[in-house]
């Protein structure tokens, strides 16, 4: 049985944590503007077939610097220190006692093996095949939560390249896997 060690949401929250460790508050007030700005580029972007889209971690990403700028403020903090976020320490405790419940839940259903999975979200970026573009006419594109960058153009494939299914329609093939979660340098 696979448990994922993060979900995106716990892989978004994680990564603003990081980045925002030793910020002061302007350094955070401009984090939150770029998070904003994000955040309304995704929403007037073409929308995606999944609920893990480019909006959904956008918009996790904004509600938390804006919830570690009401903390720093509360606090009265010049910079942000995570382990003295109540709320973000208490969102990691809820995470580890997920895990030890699903663990075991999985053990106690007789699974003979229980895998604990780091998966990470990825974008799978589209480009039309040739001869099939159509101009104003943006490409697809998903993100999925997955093993390897690999797993995750797989996976995509088995989902939406099959007849019928969005590759098909759009006359797109993948053209790029990236790793959106956690970003690089946010967590391991």
């Amino acid at each position: 049985m696979l448990i994922y060690e993060y979900l995106p949401h716990e892989l978004a929250r994680l990564g603003v944590i990081a980045r925002a460790a030793a910020l002061d508050r302007c350094q955070v007030a401009a984090q939150i503007h770029l998070a904003q700005e994000r955040a309304g580029r995704a929403r007037v972007g073409p929308a995606e077939p999944h609920h893990l889209s480019e909006l959904f971690i956008a918009e996790l990403r904004r509600v938390q610097w804006e919830r570690i700028a009401a903390a720093m403020d509360r606090d009265q903090a010049a910079v942000y220190t995570p382990s003295l976020d109540s709320r973000a320490v208490r969102c990691e405790v809820q995470r580890l006692q997920r895990l030890m419940t699903e663990v075991a839940e999985a053990e106690r259903s007789g699974v003979a093996a229980v895998e604990i999975s780091r998966h990470r979200v990825y974008r799978i970026g589209t480009r039309p095949v040739a001869g099939r573009s159509r101009p104003g006419v943006p490409s697809p594109v998903v993100h999925l939560l997955a093993a390897s960058a690999e797993a995750a153009a797989e996976r995509a494939w088995a989902v939406h390249g099959k007849d019928g299914g969005l590759y098909q329609r759009t006359g797109c093939r993948i053209a790029s896997v990236v790793q959106v979660l956690p970003e690089s340098g946010d967590l391991f």
